[in-house]
């Protein structure tokens, strides 16, 4: 868990966007690897801090989304930061696969670009 001493913050003020979300960038706590970008509103980011247990916001769903309510893997919160400009959080997590194992799997999500010629949205990445 987080150890906190008189340096550290009491409160938090999030810049919501206009549909009442801010991104959140997770991130493995003890690799540093980004696991995934989501969103969270005020709602999310309350249930995330009181259980320890991360929830975003789908905006697909348009609903809560506890991470490991269907796949079963889930994010234990260990360290929120927000941005000095206050419109992204960070989470640091120690994700749980079934039966509370830690869950590795790099590499999972993010897609690196190794080549100059990729395109995106039918056009090319770099001119």
């Amino acid at each position: 868990m987080t150890t906190f001493d008189a340096e550290t913050p009491d409160t938090m003020s999030p810049c919501w966007n206009e549909q009442g979300l801010i991104p959140a960038v997770t991130q493995d706590h003890d690799t540093g690897e980004v696991l995934m970008v989501a969103w969270m509103n005020a709602e999310a980011l309350a249930l995330t801090l009181s259980q320890r247990q991360v929830t975003y916001w789908s905006r697909s769903r348009q609903a809560l989304w506890r991470k490991g309510e269907t796949s079963g893997s889930t994010q234990e919160l260990i360290d929120i930061r927000l941005d000095c400009d206050g419109d992204t959080l960070l989470l640091q997590v120690q994700t749980k696969w079934h039966g509370g194992l830690p869950y590795r799997t790099p590499n999972l999500l993010l897609l690196r670009i190794r080549r100059r010629d990729v395109a995106v949205n039918g056009g090319p990445l770099n001119d």
